[in-house]
């Protein structure tokens, strides 16, 4: 499925949340690509808007263009590699948040259904139990509302599309998908209703686990939950002698 048209938001036209010497994390808004599509006129990226002050900058990981929130650019080929390794060997951890139509039953629990590309509706994604990769993620009930509930989900694995899949295939879709919702669910809201809202890693030069954590537009109560869930003492895996993504 093509794109049919594209406006990306432009104020503001980055927004920075945290910079170093190795790495720049910033705040993607909705309806922005990650990196440029294939057209000319899907040249316009978070990654081509930050070139134009950081020439040297590389994606390590992406979010898709209607999800918001939190991505991590290398500035240097020191960060590329490491943090390239560790989105890879899942190393990292990552927190979203989404409205979702109707009301999760569970206080928690999770999605574990493989997931394949649906080629002849690409960028769609499908469950396939004979051809589908592994993928799981887990999910905790954060508020409860007159129609939807709020979600706060962890991805154990990154497959594309992962969490509008895991959701619509509980009977629970992401309100304004424009892919996998329904046509009340989609129309609840104009945009995704989805945020990727923290990620952990370990920084490049110092090896030390680092969190950062920003902001839902859409669910304001939103709060940091890593280390609500996952231990932060986990051990470093010697991530610089694994072999290259």
């Amino acid at each position: 499925m093509a794109m049919t048209s594209y406006a990306p938001p432009t104020d503001p036209w980055t927004e920075i949340v945290y910079e170093d010497e190795h790495l720049l994390a910033v705040n993607k808004p909705p309806g922005l690509l990650s990196v440029p599509g294939k057209e000319p006129q899907h040249y316009d990226s978070m990654w081509s808007r930050l070139t134009e002050t950081y020439p040297e900058i590389q994606a390590v990981h992406r979010l898709d263009m209607s999800t918001s929130g939190l991505m991590v650019f290398a500035k240097n080929k020191l960060a590329e590699s490491a943090l390239k390794k560790q989105f890879q060997y899942r190393l990292t951890h990552k927190v979203y948040y989404a409205r979702v139509w109707g009301h999760v039953t569970e206080d928690e629990g999770d999605v574990d259904l493989p997931l394949i590309c649906d080629w002849p509706n690409r960028p769609r994604q499908k469950v396939c139990y004979e051809h589908g990769k592994p993928s799981k993620t887990i999910y905790q009930v954060v508020k409860r509302e007159a129609q939807t509930t709020v979600v706060r989900l962890f991805p154990v694995t990154g497959r594309s599309h992962q969490l509008r899949v895991h959701l619509q295939a509980i009977d629970h879709p992401i309100v304004g998908d424009e892919f996998y919702a329904h046509e009340a669910a989609q129309q609840f809201s104009s945009r995704l209703q989805l945020h990727a809202a923290e990620l952990s890693f370990y920084h490049p030069e110092s090896c030390r686990l680092q969190q950062i954590f920003v902001p839902c537009e859409f669910y304001t109560e939103a709060t940091a939950a890593i280390t609500d869930y996952f231990q932060p003492e986990r051990e470093l895996p010697d991530y610089k002698t694994l072999p290259r993504p």
